[in-house]
């Protein structure tokens, strides 16, 4: 038997938001001073291993090779988001009202 439709009782289905938006707690400014002590602490750790390779603490020269590059990237990535942002900015304010 079919039931009439005023009969059955509308739910709203419960839809969980998977988005990494929705999951993200902390604002731009947070993420950003984050971003910025993990580049600093690959910076200290290339140089502390520089260091160690000059002193002879080093065992493995592919170890020094290695953090160095590691700062060397995150620099690099770190530089380039912040022209990323410089460029949103002077779009924005070219932008008429």
């Amino acid at each position: 038997m079919i039931n009439p439709i005023g009969s059955t009782p509308f739910t709203t289905p419960k839809v969980q938001d998977s988005s990494s938006v929705s999951k993200t707690k902390s604002d731009f400014g947070d993420i950003l001073q984050s971003t910025i002590e993990n580049v600093n602490d690959a910076q200290l750790s290339g140089d502390m291993a520089i260091e160690k390779l000059q002193s002879g603490e080093a065992k493995h020269l592919h170890e020094v090779m290695l953090a160095v590059e590691e700062a060397d990237i995150s620099l690099r990535m770190l530089v380039q988001m912040r022209n990323k942002a410089l460029t949103a900015y002077e779009e924005i304010m070219r932008m008429q009202i």
